[in-house]
């Protein structure tokens, strides 16, 4: 079952402070507690207060963060919420599907992103996230309100950390499987490793930065797919780090 107390409810950006209120709302029906917001517009505010509607405490308890970088920090699932198909499409997931597959995880912070009112999470915004969650609506109008999305991705997390339901009730799209002795590597860690990525893919020409393509999101969305521990997210700079040595010493031949 679902340990509600490890997932964080992250709001990026949000301009209405009565979405605050009624996204902390939605979690304390749900039993969730974790509000974590990125430099909201306004906050604290009166209208949060009145719209949170008893949920008082979750508000007193809400992290402020000034990027996401600091909301992630002790993260190793992220999942980010839009409606927005992309370009290259990322892993997807319904609220259901991604209840279930949170079920099968190691007992570990897990972030659900939410972007904002207007216009959702940007493409780098997404990037951070293991898996897209879309949840389906009419095609003609598929807007959700900030709260009431908070409130759809609450309940699917309360039923599985209250019910213990058959695999046929909530089939998972992705296998997980548990490693008793390896930890997944923080959020925060895999982003440097990208950074990285990136540096050194250009140290051996192998990255154009004038014209990168799309090679670095195929790349996030691939080792993301893959769920990365910590040890393999230090074993891989470890190999960067070697091929930069030997890039530098072939140009200094």
């Amino acid at each position: 079952m679902i340990d509600l107390e490890t997932v964080r409810i992250v709001l990026v950006e949000p301009s209405h402070p009565g979405n605050i209120g009624a996204s902390a709302r939605a979690m304390k029906t749900m039993g969730l507690s974790q509000l974590y917001l990125v430099s909201p517009r306004f906050y604290p505010h009166a209208e949060a207060s009145a719209r949170a509607s008893g949920a008082d405490d979750v508000l007193a308890k809400a992290v402020l963060c000034r990027d996401l970088d600091e909301a992630l920090s002790g993260v190793t699932l992220v999942l980010g919420t839009s409606a927005r198909a992309r370009n290259l499409e990322w892993p997807t997931m319904t609220p259901r599907q991604a209840a279930g597959a949170i079920d099968s995880e190691p007992q570990s912070q897990i972030a659900f992103i939410f972007g904002r009112e207007r216009s959702g999470l940007t493409n780098a915004e997404l990037e951070r996230c293991h898996y897209r969650v879309h949840i389906p609506s009419n095609p003609e109008y598929s807007s959700l309100n900030l709260a009431a999305a908070v409130q759809l991705i609450c309940y699917e997390l309360s039923i599985r950390s209250s019910h213990a339901l058959s695999d046929t009730d909530y089939p998972e799209s992705i296998d997980h499987a548990r490693h008793e002795h390896e930890a997944y590597a923080d959020q925060v860690d895999v982003e440097r490793f990208f950074v990285h990525l990136e540096q050194a893919l250009e140290d051996i020409d192998f990255l154009n930065p004038d014209n990168p393509r799309q090679l670095m999101r195929r790349l996030k969305r691939l080792f993301n797919r893959t769920r990365l521990f910590h040890t393999e997210v230090n074993l891989l700079r470890g190999i960067l780090t070697a091929a930069q040595r030997q890039a530098r010493l072939a140009r200094d031949r």
